[in-house]
């Protein structure tokens, strides 16, 4: 006879979340808690004490390190401490990314380096420190942001869109190699969510600064999404917390969409 498990459960588990001060790093950072993960909140955004503060007034365990993912010193160091700190390491949640809202044409050379060392950079070096750690455990679960424009493209985002491209190919092959060490990787690819960064692009495209044109900006963002709304990062989250725990135990190498439908 089948019996429940709770196989949702992150009791006693340390995740790594970057980019983990606003958006979907930070909804994580709160969900993942919520399941028992003690989380490291990884920004080079000092906001993130004050997220972490909350985590733990909620009686549960966060503490933030204010980390370039694009210094290798500074990953380094920061993997080190929270080894010190919590023993292991057994989820990485790569999500740290920034965009820039041209054509490669009108991309300046330091847009386009900006764009790829937040986002593919930082990925691997986040993974090349925290994978030791995580096999010498006995495995682990990475999840890293890809988005669905990294399956399918988009307008006016050149750099973005080879970043999230890079993202999910960039996980097969982590599967592939650290597999047999029972390190699971795969990629959630986000559609339009309500964050931070998302607001910011319609700023980038000509949309205006008042809150009605935003708004409707973000309305119709869902307009295409048979779901027929914007996301929010408890959506992405809710995904992150599936990859993260043993209810997907036999998957690795697989590209998750969290779109509402948008690219189905």
């Amino acid at each position: 006879m089948l019996q429940k498990k709770d196989l949702l459960s992150l009791e006693g588990k340390v995740a790594v979340i970057t980019g983990a001060a606003s958006g979907i790093g930070l909804g994580t950072a709160q969900l993942l808690s919520a399941y028992g993960a003690y989380v490291a909140m990884l920004d080079v955004n000092p906001k993130g004490e004050e997220e972490a503060q909350k985590i733990r007034q909620e009686g549960r365990i966060a503490q933030f390190y204010k980390c370039d993912v694009t210094s290798i010193k500074e990953v380094e160091d920061t993997v080190n401490a929270i080894k010190e700190n919590y023993g292991r390491i057994d989820i990485l949640f790569n999500n740290a990314g920034v965009t820039v809202r041209k054509t490669i044409v009108d991309l300046e050379e330091k847009e386009w380096d900006f764009v790829i060392d937040v986002g593919l950079k930082g990925t691997f070096l986040l993974s090349k420190f925290v994978i030791p750690v995580m096999a010498q455990g006995g495995g682990g679960s990475i999840i890293n942001t890809g988005s669905g424009w990294g399956l399918k493209g988009g307008d006016r985002a050149a750099a973005y869109c080879a970043v999230k491209g890079g993202i999910v190919n960039l996980t097969r092959a982590m599967a592939i190699d650290h597999g047999p060490q029972n390190i699971r990787v795969n990629s959630v690819n986000p559609g339009d969510t309500d964050t931070a960064m998302l607001r910011d692009e319609g700023v980038q495209t000509g949309v205006a600064l008042d809150e009605n044109t935003m708004n409707k900006y973000l309305e119709e963002c869902g307009i295409d999404r048979p779901l027929k709304r914007i996301g929010i990062p408890e959506d992405i989250a809710n995904a992150v917390l599936f990859l993260a725990s043993d209810l997907s135990s036999w998957i690795t190498g697989a590209a998750l969409v969290v779109d509402g439908g948008g690219i189905a």
